[in-house]
């Protein structure tokens, strides 16, 4: 990795994800009954877990709208006014994040897999994506990571990111402390 890579990613204050093929493996499963089905990594909930408590946040924007995100986001308390559904302009919700949390987008890393958020990856401080990305996504972006979306490619990024924050060791030691308490 490169000096200027590490410290533009020790800057970052917030991970703007994209869900579908980010978060998730891409599929978009429809039940008998019409139920929409997502599938999630346990690794990429821990890694956000991780980061909150060293102040890292994590935002989800989708160009979709889904029950099923919204749950997830909540089990992983994620703030209400962090998780955009629906959204068609990915700039303008990166944009609205910045405002949100008194940041400057250089401040912000986007971890996207397909060419909707190719516009949103290029106004942000640092651009990410998985292994499985589209080529134009992979060409774009500051770093690629050696996992697929929806298999732990988000916790891989967010490792990087506290990593160059210097807070990764801090991060796993509060979680483990809270694993263990009275120690």
């Amino acid at each position: 990795m490169s000096d200027d890579l590490e410290t533009r990613l020790s800057r970052i204050r917030l991970l703007v994800l994209d869900v579908d093929g980010t978060l998730t493996n891409g599929g978009i499963y429809f039940g008998g009954n019409g139920e929409e089905l997502k599938r999630f990594h346990t690794q990429d909930g821990l890694g956000m877990v991780l980061a909150r408590g060293v102040g890292l946040q994590t935002a989800w924007v989708t160009g979709r709208e889904s029950s099923i995100v919204w749950r997830r986001s909540q089990e992983l308390a994620t703030p209400r006014n962090l998780v955009l559904q629906g959204v068609k302009d990915k700039i303008k919700a990166v944009n609205f994040l910045a405002k949100e949390m008194e940041i400057t987008l250089s401040e912000m890393a986007f971890m996207g897999d397909d060419l909707n958020d190719l516009a949103a990856m290029s106004e942000v401080g640092v651009a990410l994506c998985p292994a499985d990305a589209a080529s134009h996504i992979q060409g774009a972006a500051d770093w690629v990571a050696t996992r697929r979306g929806g298999e732990g490619a988000v916790r891989e990024a967010i490792e990087l990111i506290l990593t160059a924050r210097g807070d990764y060791e801090k991060a796993v030691a509060l979680y483990l402390d809270k694993l263990t308490p009275g120690q």
